[in-house]
């Protein structure tokens, strides 16, 4: 996750964890090689107006050493399933302008929809 955060220290990284999981239902799930994290993605279910019941992707990323062997895939599709087995009707995801490797994959390899910009005003 550190790859993905690299804002975040340590203790920040936990408590934010810890208040996601018990206010937002959020989900952290890894994918292993041997004992080592390889690949982790972190969502949460939400309703909006817009979107209606959906499944957010907060988090994915793969370990830069472990990149191409199909683990984001496997971890997309993870959230798929569960997302149509709590019935909910799409996944959704924001991605860093700067992130084009990324937006290939969700476009080319997971057939997501590029349907808005995602816009931050810090306070």
């Amino acid at each position: 996750m550190h790859q993905l955060r690299t804002h975040l220290d340590e203790t920040s990284y936990l408590d934010l964890v810890k208040e996601a999981v018990e206010i937002d239902r959020y989900h952290l799930v890894a994918l292993y090689e041997g004992s080592k994290i390889v690949a982790v993605v972190g969502f949460k279910a939400m309703t909006t107006l817009y979107y209606g019941r959906f499944v957010w992707v907060c988090d994915l990323v793969t370990a830069e050493e472990s990149r191409s062997k199909g683990y984001g895939e496997q971890l997309l599709t993870f959230v798929h399933q569960w997302a149509e087995d709590h019935h909910f009707s799409s996944v959704a995801l924001s991605s860093g302008l700067q992130r084009q490797d990324a937006h290939r994959f969700y476009e080319d390899k997971m057939a997501y929809s590029k349907v808005s910009y995602v816009f931050k005003k810090a306070l």
